[in-house]
């Protein structure tokens, strides 16, 4: 289960996707976010999926890969798409005891889900497909603009960027931690989902400690390297749109622009 999650990994490639620049697939995440809340019908849900598919396909990541991220939310995805079927008022379908399933609450749970699922999967690509440190860079220069109010853009964009780098490897600290205690004798596997929750609290102290170790070897091995952030600071690679950062931004605003009309006008 650890293991399947995506978020915070990088999917190394050479792929058109990889190579557009950091802020414009940023800016780009967060416009398709908007999106899926915009569209009201399934064919605005189809033209999202056409897309996504189109984006997942050029990128070269195996779906495989992405789906598998899907797994340790599964669990969110279905309480939301429970909690909308039975709380929709409306034409009712089949009432047993004091639960009622509506056909506008079949309609609601259903578009949710996808909504949930193609949101998951639209947000994983961007660390997919993106370097850590061209992802900071990415984030620094879109929030270079507020520092005359005050806004630190390095630290917050370096310490977003160290969470989302950091997941994995806590990930994989957990996995550590369950297997040798399971060579103990602890249980991890048996029970309801009450008890195997309960069965998870021994992890949390080893895990604290060997998070901040980490945190702390990451300071560490900063001061030494005599790292300074903030605008004295340099880059190897400066950071520049190019003919395919256009086209890219062109698709995405006719994209933004068919989302809109067929929600909104057809």
């Amino acid at each position: 289960m650890l293991r399947d999650i995506t978020l915070g990994q990088y999917y190394p490639g050479e792929s058109w996707i990889h190579r557009l620049d950091p802020r414009l697939k940023i800016i780009s995440t967060f416009l398709y976010i908007i999106s899926l809340f915009l569209v009201k019908n399934f064919m605005g849900f189809v033209v999202e999926v056409i897309f996504l598919g189109l984006i997942i396909f050029v990128s070269k990541v195996p779906l495989r890969f992405i789906l598998k991220g899907l797994k340790p939310v599964f669990f969110i995805i279905i309480f939301t798409v429970t909690v909308n079927m039975f709380m929709t008022k409306g034409h009712i379908l089949v009432k047993f005891w004091f639960f009622t399933i509506t056909e506008e609450g079949l309609y609601n749970a259903f578009f949710m889900g996808l909504r949930l699922v193609l949101l998951i999967i639209g947000s994983s690509l961007l660390t997919l497909t993106t370097k850590p440190i061209n992802l900071t860079d990415g984030i620094e220069r879109l929030l270079s603009p507020f520092r005359r109010f005050g806004v630190p853009a390095h630290e917050l964009a370096m310490m977003m960027t160290i969470a989302l780098r950091f997941i994995p490897t806590l990930l994989e600290e957990t996995d550590k931690i369950m297997k040798a205690q399971m060579a103990r004798g602890a249980d991890f596997e048996s029970g309801n989902i009450l008890q195997r929750a309960k069965s998870l609290i021994p992890l949390l102290v080893p895990l604290f400690i060997s998070a901040f170790r980490i945190a702390q070897d990451l300071a560490m091995a900063m001061e030494a390297r005599c790292y300074r952030g903030g605008d004295s600071r340099t880059r190897m690679n400066a950071m520049a749109f190019h003919r395919r950062d256009a086209f890219a931004s062109i698709l995405m605003l006719a994209f933004l622009a068919v989302v809109i009309v067929q929600a909104y006008i057809i």
